[in-house]
């Protein structure tokens, strides 16, 4: 075999076997990502190799002492020195140690009133209590009822948390269970997503009109990321987040990072990209620019790791190793609220001296990246859970990463308390300046009464607030024409009509005594009046002595 001939199949092994590489590894082809110099590194050793091989020279036998020993050439060692080179002093002149003051200018926090922003509400509906441990539970239960759907596909692990119509939703779309199901349904596509209520507990299923065709589970051509990456080579990706619009059209989000410091330091989203599942076009906005029915452009790993290097760094590389003066950092997990339109996230603040209680919060936009931190001081997130556990120690619950709430002007945890199954059994309010101030309920609505009884109790706060009048209470005896009973935002409320057409209400969680009215009894009501002119608010009652 000529010289030539060697040359020329060393080259064709060594493109080959580049390019199926590429298309395994799929490397951004962009400078300022390390992984694209790790890829090109490879690429260097897979011709290198080869095409030595192929000129039997590029490594030079020397012997010494009768022994034989392998020597590369110059040329080799220069053109493999190159990535490692660009890889060791990038990541050099990125690092914190040269830019502390830049990485902590990434992002500007502004402090916000906590009472302003987070205004007290009758019922906690804008909070994602759920985890996704929960969400795919009742999800695969939803799931589960669908024998033709199930047999082939299965929900993925990961939920995204968006705001879907003003309310907290977590959504997640079926993938293929494996290779063989992908060949067997891929004509097909996938057919839905589910989607979970993570304040009442339920899932239902969403049928598409048209099917996913590009999903993470998909091969070859089919696959999402594959398909992503051919359609942009040069961008570095982050989170590729599944979410729906308002109309109920799937898309995945796909947020681009770009360095800010040096070439390869503090990585933030720039640019972020709307793809369409089902025929696989495709947009690209600024992040300023991006819809705003789009919930997921930061990752909440991502803005907490941000505030870090703000909370930290702010006083330069030494100060936050030696010393920590004014250094602080989140907590090691984060929650959801929904205010307004958008998806927020929610982390305690610690001193990086002390992390037993916590000296605020923020919370951070996640489609916009935008930071409010809140100076509220107490007890962090870990240790209210372990209040609220030990609250129903004996029966050995596990609490959720809590969110927080405003009640009566009272910062508070809220969370729930699952079995070991992952089933969400009990709420839980915790205070946020005394944990010791635990109360629990099946419902938020009777945690929350319960939570407000103790803060009253230990002088929190005031029987009735002094800006509002005392609500004025009247008494009725009734002849009960007919009982019935409702569910009303996770509660039971039994409706008491009277026989001259009046209805008395009462949450039975509040007064369980209600489940003994029976038509036909004659009652003394005490109650409140309501907006409603023919609905009253049951307060008490006693069955009246009839003489």
């Amino acid at each position: 075999m000529t010289k030539s001939v060697r040359v020329a199949l060393a080259a064709v092994v060594s493109t080959v076997v580049s390019a199926v590489a590429y298309y395994i590894c799929l490397p951004p082809l962009n400078a300022q990502s390390p992984s694209f110099w790790t890829f090109l590194l490879m690429v260097i050793v897979f011709y290198a190799v080869p095409l030595m091989f192929a000129l039997k020279k590029g490594f030079v036998v020397q012997e010494k002492d009768k022994k034989k020993f392998i020597k590369p050439s110059v040329w080799l060692v220069v053109l493999v020195a190159v990535p490692v080179v660009v890889i060791g002093v990038g990541n050099l002149i990125s690092s914190t140690f040269f830019n502390a003051t830049k990485y902590a200018s990434v992002i500007t926090v502004t402090e916000a009133e906590f009472s302003e922003d987070m205004p007290e509400a009758d019922s906690v509906t804008n909070i994602s209590l759920m985890d996704t441990a929960s969400a795919a539970i009742i999800g695969n239960r939803a799931l589960g009822e669908l024998s033709d759907v199930v047999s082939q596909y299965q929900l993925s692990t990961e939920y995204t948390q968006i705001n879907y119509k003003g309310t907290p939703q977590k959504v997640s779309n079926l993938e293929y269970a494996d290779f063989f199901k992908w060949m067997n349904n891929r004509e097909n596509g996938v057919p839905g997503y589910v989607m979970v209520d993570p304040v009442q507990n339920t899932a239902e299923y969403k049928k598409l009109s048209t099917s996913l065709r590009y999903v993470e589970s998909g091969y070859f051509g089919d696959d999402l990321m594959r398909k992503l990456r051919f359609s942009y080579p040069t961008k570095i990706f982050d989170t590729v987040n599944f979410e729906i619009d308002e109309d109920g059209n799937p898309a995945y989000i796909v947020s681009c990072m770009k360095p800010r410091v040096g070439l390869f330091g503090a990585m933030d989203v720039n640019e972020v990209i709307i793809f369409n599942p089902c025929d696989g076009t495709s947009q690209i906005y600024a992040v300023k620019d991006a819809p705003t029915w789009i919930d997921n452009v930061y990752s909440g790993y991502l803005a907490t790791e941000k505030y870090d290097w703000y909370g930290t760094l702010s006083g330069g590389f030494w100060n936050s190793v030696i010393g920590n003066k004014g250094c602080k950092q989140t907590t090691d997990d984060f929650g959801y609220i929904v205010i307004g339109d958008d998806v927020w996230y929610f982390t305690g603040v610690t001193s990086v001296s002390n992390d037993e209680s916590n000296i605020g919060f923020i919370i951070t936009n996640a489609r916009t990246g935008e930071y409010r931190y809140y100076p509220v001081v107490g007890a962090e997130e870990y240790s209210a859970m372990g209040a609220a556990e030990g609250e129903v120690q004996e029966k050995g619950y596990v609490a959720s990463f809590p969110s927080l709430i405003n009640v009566s002007g009272e910062a508070t945890y809220i969370m729930v308390l699952k079995d070991e199954n992952g089933l969400v059994k009990l709420y839980a309010l915790v205070n946020v300046e005394n944990y010791g101030l635990v109360a629990t309920g099946n419902t938020q609505t009777e945690a929350k009464e319960a939570y407000v009884k103790l803060l009253k109790q230990a002088g929190k706060i005031e029987n009735s607030k002094p800006d509002e009048p005392d609500v004025e209470t009247l008494t009725a005896t009734v002849t009960v024409a007919k009982v019935r009973l409702a569910t009303v935002d996770g509660n039971t409320v039994v409706y008491v009509t009277a026989d001259d057409g009046v209805v008395y209400k009462g949450v039975l969680a509040s007064d369980e005594t209600l489940i003994l009215v029976d038509e036909g009894m004659v009652i003394d009501v005490t109650y409140t009046e309501t907006d409603h002119q023919q609905i009253r608010e049951v307060v008490s009652w006693q069955a009246a002595k009839v003489e």
